[in-house]
């Protein structure tokens, strides 16, 4: 996919608030379509960094790494690069905040020590509806985490509510902006601001494959359809103090593909990849 850079707009205040990554970068899939040919895993961060300022982090869902991965981590990028990291299922899923917000916290300690975690992603489930039992439940979550700056993703559109906002500001929460397929149930594509960070994840429009199982990620957003989130996100920058804006439609490097693309939308600094560098083998 290209662009024309030349239609890109003058950058302005509000562009240099906004951050654009994926969610990931770990895929052996993107050598060739996004990473140059030759790249290995342990050099993806830091050629990732080259192109973008952010990241989040993926994996820790599915377990709590040691925090000596996510110290390394550190080293492999630049001091401005920004780890968003999304809490582990246990926490959001698999209703044993006590149990695991011990260990998890811990892992984040080389993050927030090196003064670069920009905060920690709360993905709920979309059968968690808006009860009081699930508030409830998402109380009890920040308040586990009440030192952390903490991104509440809710998939079921019961959630939209004045009062559900009003209680993320209170708490400091910010609300998960998502586009995704516009299916009765789902969350719509509203840019909504709770705290002091604007956050938006940009999964994939078929709704076709959204239940299927296999696929639901692997979509190739067009120039028009990212169009529709320029005005959405400048509202996000003028209410915000940083925008986070990250792609999971990871499938043969589209998330990356579509992120440059935006980049370039918005008028950001962007270029494609350069040759892995042979220190970062030894990182």
């Amino acid at each position: 996919m290209t662009e024309d850079s030349s239609k890109a707009p003058a950058r302005g205040r509000w562009q240099e608030k906004i951050h654009i990554g994926t969610s990931g970068y770990n895929y052996p899939g993107w050598v060739g379509p996004f990473y140059p040919e030759g790249t290995r895993r342990e050099q993806m961060l830091s050629v990732y960094a080259d192109c973008f300022g952010t990241v989040e982090l993926n994996f820790t869902y599915y377990g709590i790494p040691r925090p000596a991965t996510l110290s390394r981590m550190t080293r492999q990028t630049p001091e401005s690069f920004v780890f968003f990291v999304k809490a582990y299922k246990g926490i959001t899923h698999g209703g044993e905040v006590d149990k695991h917000v011990g260990p998890f916290r811990t892992c984040l300690e080389p993050l927030s020590a090196a003064g670069r975690l920009g905060g920690v992603l709360l993905q709920f489930p979309q059968a968690f509806r808006r009860s009081p039992e699930s508030l409830n439940t998402l109380r009890s979550i920040a308040e586990s985490m009440k030192e952390l700056p903490l991104i509440a993703e809710f998939r079921h559109a019961s959630w939209i509510d004045d009062g559900v906002f009003e209680f993320l500001r209170e708490s400091g929460i910010a609300f998960c902006c998502v586009d995704e397929p516009r299916i009765e149930g789902l969350i719509p594509p509203i840019a909504a601001a709770t705290s002091s960070i604007g956050y938006v994840r940009l999964h994939s429009r078929d709704g076709k494959r959204w239940y299927s199982g296999e696929g639901r990620y692997d979509y190739d957003y067009s120039r028009e359809e990212l169009m529709e989130w320029i005005d959405k996100l400048k509202d996000l920058a003028q209410r915000t103090t940083a925008v986070y804006v990250f792609f999971n439609n990871c499938h043969g490097a589209q998330a990356a593909q579509n992120a440059l693309l935006m980049q370039r939308l918005l008028g950001l600094d962007s270029s494609p990849p350069p040759r892995p560098r042979q220190k970062d083998l030894f990182l």
